[in-house]
């Protein structure tokens, strides 16, 4: 994780271009045709290649060296370069727009070409020196051309240091064209504050891991004299909210978290009691490059274990890794032998050995040939945040948001600048966001205390993640009360699709779930010697954040106790069990499985609408189409036994009909263990 970046790109102040209120059509070059050379610093990426001439400006409006530019090899040669680009079609050229990005001024001479082929010379100019450093060159062609093709010719000695082109477009209007940044499609109207003495100090402050409930802030520390080991090297710092709303006085985290190695901490589990950490931590007390976690125990955190990633580049320096919230997917920032330019965004699935799978490259609509790094996935599940000094912005990186599309994972929105309000033309970097989606917290380079801080800002519904519902609570036992440590699991309920799974440790606090509204979920909790109990829960109509605190109660599998199944399992009227329900009555088979000698009594009730008679034979039909499920699972017929009550035995009265539900029922007594 490298959390000690220094941009050293070429920094001057940007010139802010007007956005324009209209729709103006623009094509931007898609294709390049030839060109004379192209710079090549690196075997690794394609920095300042011909390809990086193609599509929007990656850099202007902001001006400057950038690797996401074209540039001839030789910075001041004597020979004239060229490159010729094409486009998606031909149009009635009235425009050529040419962002010069860096050393503007070398262009001599600009050719179009129709869809024959034919060549036409639409600018001639001398090349100077320019006071500027970057710009956006308009040429106005005076002949009618309905043109496909563009080629400009350099000389590139005529200007001092390298002469890059950021991008080519033709459009078939007269307005001037200039480039824009692509913004989130609401501005943040707050402002962006400092979080105070209380966490910022003369040292580096990057890094903000916010805990899901939004009480614990996570951050890593450098160049500080209460750092473990050197002040040179990095620790794990963290501050709580307390009781008045007030950050108190950030303490260091302390071993086994940090050492006198680089220690920080990249991402937090959705129930808060799991971190992910950069390097392992050797036996040996050293630290080796690769990936960590530590879980929180009854007397503090444990020694962060290795957690291996296939095929990880060894070779690499520095990287960023967010977990989700899941624990299915990383999404990290690495410098690989695929990469674009500087670090990109790869991601990583979960494997059933519990390790993870070889990075994949996330793709061109995000990696550029310059760095997209400290990636951040919230707890959605969905929206992407991270830093890019790639995409067009205001300085020497900011921070964009892009959301998932499908599950492949591999296809993002275009990426969305945040916004001035919280970018800046200095470094801005390591966004974090609570489930509640009030604030965002983030690293920033202007207006600090001492080197980079920690900042946060009010977020707006449209820059916000989805919305998610924390659900939380204890698991216990019906019979006593008394804590049950236990698995918690949320599956999707029309498709059964495990979803998110969490603990129980009566040592180590409550239980804690993040579920993104709009489906319909079942919550299973099971706990040794007690038979697993499920709930349905609907969030399918919710429109923003929820809360919700829920503890379960577990029955103890012994004889002659009875469980309730769930009132969903039968349609109205019908015997024919729901698809949805089979994983519940997968647990009753499981059960039975790991108790050989089990029998059961299957008990089937109804409400009291309609007769009586065929009531009872709907109620003995359900309790048979339950057992026979268990038998084609494997459960012998003589372990199992049924009754049918019909609407003789209601638990609740049937005036309505969220009454009458609860007495449609299936209920099971364990006869025998």
């Amino acid at each position: 994780m490298h959390l000690r970046f220094k941009n050293t790109l070429f920094s001057i102040l940007m010139a802010v271009m007007p956005l324009f209120a209209y729709c103006q059509e623009v094509l931007w070059a898609n294709k390049v045709l030839g060109y004379s050379s192209e710079y090549r610093p690196s075997q690794i990426g394609h920095a300042y290649r011909s390809k990086q001439i193609l599509g929007v400006p990656n850099k202007l409006p902001d001006f400057g060296d950038s690797p996401c530019a074209w540039s001839p090899a030789d910075a001041d040669g004597r020979n004239e370069e060229w490159i010729k680009v094409g486009f998606d079609k031909a149009i009635p050229l009235k425009q050529i727009v040419i962002a010069e990005n860096f050393n503007p001024g070398a262009i001599v001479r600009v050719y179009t070409y129709d869809a024959a082929g034919k060549e036409y010379l639409v600018s001639e100019t001398p090349a100077a020196q320019q006071t500027v450093k970057g710009r956006m060159l308009h040429i106005f062609p005076k002949q009618n051309i309905q043109a496909n093709a563009v080629k400009i010719v350099l000389q590139p000695g005529k200007v001092s240091g390298f002469n890059q082109i950021d991008a080519i477009g033709i459009s078939p209007d007269m307005a001037p064209v200039e480039a824009k940044i692509n913004f989130v499609a609401s501005q943040l109207k707050a402002q962006k504050e400092n979080m105070g003495k209380a966490i910022n100090s003369v040292g580096q402050e990057v890094a903000p891991i916010i805990s899901p409930d939004g009480k614990t802030l996570y951050f890593t520390r450098n160049d500080f004299e209460g750092n473990i080991g050197s002040p040179a090297h990095q620790d794990v710092w963290y501050s709580t909210l307390n009781d008045k709303g007030e950050w108190t006085d950030a303490v260091n985290i302390g071993p086994p978290i940090n050492n006198g190695g680089e220690n920080a901490m990249t991402s937090i589990s959705a129930d808060g009691k799991t971190v992910y950490l950069i390097n392992e931590y050797g036996a040996d007390g050293n630290m080796y490059f690769g990936f960590s976690r530590a879980f929180k125990t009854k007397s503090g955190w444990s020694v962060p274990r290795p957690w291996k990633i296939t095929n990880f580049l060894k070779t690499a320096k520095y990287f960023e890794i967010s977990v989700s919230p899941f624990e299915n997917v990383l999404i990290m920032a690495v410098q690989g032998n695929d990469t674009e330019g500087g670090k990109d965004l790869y991601i990583s699935f979960l494997q059933k050995d519990n390790t993870w799978s070889e990075p994949r490259n996330l793709g061109s609509v995000i990696n550029s040939a310059d760095n997209e790094s400290t990636p951040f996935l919230a707890l959605d599940n969905k929206t992407l945040y991270f830093s890019s000094s790639g995409h067009a912005g205001y300085g020497q990186g900011d921070l964009f948001l892009t959301r998932r599309l499908d599950d492949t994972w591999l296809n993002w929105s275009t990426p969305e600048n945040l916004g001035p309000a919280v970018n800046s033309p200095l470094w801005d970097a390591f966004i974090n966001i609570p489930a509640t989606g009030d604030y965002a917290y983030f690293s920033a380079s202007d207006k600090v205390v001492g080197q980079e801080d920690i900042f946060r800002i009010r977020m707006t519904p449209e820059i916000k993640p989805d919305p998610v519902a924390v659900v939380s609570g204890t698991v216990l036992e019906a019979e006593t009360n008394k804590p049950v440590k236990s698995d918690i699991t949320a599956d999707i309920k029309n498709t059964s699709a495990s979803f998110a799974k969490a603990s129980f440790d009566p040592e180590t606090g409550e239980y804690r779930l993040i579920l993104p509204l709009k489906e319909i979920y079942r919550i299973t909790a099971s706990g040794e010697g007690f038979f697993p109990v499920s709930e349905d829960m609907d969030l399918s109509a919710e429109t923003g954040f929820r809360s919700i605190r829920k503890n379960i109660y577990l029955q103890p599998i012994k004889a002659g106790q009875q469980i309730r199944l769930s009132n969903a399992m039968f349609s109205q009227s019908s015997a024919e069990v729901t698809p949805s329900s089979f994983a519940e009555l997968d647990k009753i088979a499981e059960t039975m499985k790991a108790h050989p000698s089990m029998e059961i009594l299957l008990e089937g009730h109804t409400d009291n609408q309609g007769e009586v008679q065929k009531n009872i034979k709907l109620s003995s039909d359900r309790v048979e189409q339950v057992k026979k499920y268990l038998l084609s699972k494997g459960i012998d017929g003589q372990r199992i036994q049924t009754k049918a009550w019909g609407p003789t035995r209601p638990i609740a009265n049937n005036l309505t009909e969220q009454s009458r539900q609860k007495n449609r029922r299936v209920e099971f007594t364990i006869l025998k263990i």
